[in-house]
């Protein structure tokens, strides 16, 4: 009798990696990898599903939150592994003017110009309103900030004319219809958030996933992490 094959494993992560994270489970399956079932949602519920100790053996997330969940004892101790980092870049309505964002000064005047802004939940939104802070700027932005919903892409927000100028991680951006990507953000202002995998202390199959793991950190995959605009960790 033949062996039974093992049990597909299960994971979670942010929509910031999700089309990345299907072509590398795909292709660690094609070389006779172990099944995966990854889910992608917004950072925010994943993390709380996680909390909740929903049954997961894989979790990728934004590097802060994956030590909150190593701190809170949700993950495995010391199984944390960076993935890669990812840059936010900027959008407007296909069509649309398209705005100079080349330096820190350009941005600052093309944010001020814009009837509304978007942006995302996830850390990268946290500090895009520390840097209008820092300019100085919140109190001319207040009511013009859209803050897309967990799990729906800024770019959505763009494509409809909800919002003139939206920012989000690249990789997010990346394809999108209806919207032109005008660019990252300057250097000196550029917003990079590290998006690492772990261990779930849910998982039956812990081995499995940190062999996973350490083949998604390979070299191997940083063709495809700049694919998806993003760099290897």
């Amino acid at each position: 009798m033949l062996p039974t094959p093992p049990q597909a494993l299960a994971g979670i992560s942010s929509m910031a990696t999700r089309q990345l994270l299907a072509e590398l489970l795909a292709a660690w399956q094609g070389q006779g990898g172990q099944a995966m079932n990854m889910e992608s949602v917004g950072g925010v519920d994943a993390a709380k599903r996680v909390a909740a100790g929903e049954g997961f053996d894989l979790v990728v997330l934004a590097s802060d939150a994956i030590d909150k969940l190593l701190h809170d004892g949700h993950l495995a101790p010391g199984s944390r592994v960076d993935l890669v980092q990812s840059g936010v870049a900027v959008a407007v309505p296909d069509g649309a003017p398209r705005p100079e964002i080349n330096t820190e000064a350009a941005l600052r005047t093309a944010v001020l110009a814009a009837a509304r802004i978007g942006y995302s939940t996830g850390p990268s939104g946290t500090q895009l309103l520390k840097l209008f802070d820092r300019w100085g700027i919140s109190a001319q932005l207040q009511g013009r900030l859209v803050q897309a919903h967990a799990g729906v892409p800024v770019g959505s927000l763009v494509a409809s004319g909800d919002v003139a100028l939206g920012f989000q991680q690249r990789s997010e951006l990346i394809g999108l219809p209806g919207i032109c990507l005008l660019g990252d953000l300057p250097a000196p202002v550029q917003i990079t958030t590290i998006f690492s995998g772990a261990v779930a202390t849910t998982s039956q199959q812990p081995a499995a996933v940190r062999s996973l793991l350490a083949w998604l950190a390979a070299p191997d995959t940083g063709a495809a992490k700049q694919r998806h605009g993003m760099a290897a960790a």
